[in-house]
Parts: structure tokens; sequence; C-alpha cells
């Protein structure tokens, strides 16, 4: 390959790893906070009595 085909391969790659790097860190940033990070932080742990036993019902009726 000709030394400017290279530089020019080598200038893509470089912006190309620039982009995965910002697009991970958006991605990463969209997530945070998560329903799922919302679950596991207990943030629905404050679930009545009455709920409780209504969903573990349900369960033992499937």
């Amino acid at each position: 390959m000709a030394e400017p085909a290279k530089k020019v391969a080598q200038q893509t790659e470089d912006r190309l790893e620039d982009l995965a790097d910002t697009v991970r860190e958006k991605f990463d940033k969209v997530t945070e906070g998560s329903f799922r990070d919302r679950i596991i932080e207990g943030r629905f742990a404050e679930q009545s009595e009455d709920d409780r036993r209504r969903a573990e019902a349900e369960r033992k009726q499937d």
C-alpha cells in the first residue's frame, strides 16, 4: 500500500476509535440509572405487605 493510503487508513482508524469511545460514554450516560439499577438499589422496596402477599398468591397460582 502506498504511504498516502496508509496515512489515510490510519487517520480513519483513529477517528473510528474516537467515535467508538464517544458512543460508549454516551451509552453509559443514557443507561445510568436504568430501571434495573433502581430495583437493585431498592427504590421499590417500600412495597406494602398487602402487595407482597398479593404478588406471592399470584405466583402460586401460576
